[in-house]
């Protein structure tokens, strides 16, 4: 378990169920004899939008953080990633987020996670390296909102 993997795991204990935690960056970063620095990777790779997460950064006053869980509907989920999120591109990592986030919330089952995941992933995408992003967010766009589509048919 790498120190990066502690930090989160305290912070998702830290917040529990409730939907926001407040910290120190500079004291949680003494706490665990690192630079405020890996504070901020740990915040910029593990607490993303994409697995439901938004950061709340105040400068000064020794680098006050608030980490806010999004409760959302997972059809708002959805049409956010859709509208937004997948029009430029996505890299495979940010996708395999968004799918873990989308099981996490119920929206697709392990195997179907893992299919969509199989789909996307460069071995799959046989395009050039620079078409490859743009490729996996058309596709993930096209999964998304037929999943729309049959959440909206079975009447979910």
């Amino acid at each position: 378990m790498t120190v990066s993997d502690i930090i989160e795991q305290f912070l998702l204990d830290t917040m529990g169920d409730d939907l926001f935690v407040n910290f120190n960056r500079n004291e949680l970063a003494a706490y665990f004899s690192v630079a405020p620095s890996q504070i901020n990777y740990v915040l910029s790779t593990r607490f993303t939008p994409e697995r439901g997460f938004v950061i709340e950064s105040r400068r000064g006053g020794g680098g006050s953080v608030k980490l806010i869980k999004v409760s959302a509907d997972a059809d708002d989920v959805l049409v956010n990633y859709i509208d937004e999120v997948l029009s430029d591109g996505i890299d495979y990592q940010r996708a395999c987020q968004m799918i873990d986030r989308l099981q996490g919330d119920g929206v697709y089952t392990d195997s179907e996670a893992r299919l969509i995941k199989a789909s996307i992933s460069d071995k799959a995408l046989l395009a050039p390296t620079v078409a490859k992003n743009k490729l996996r967010g058309a596709i993930l766009k096209n999964i998304l909102t037929e999943t729309l589509k049959i959440k909206s048919d079975d009447g979910e």
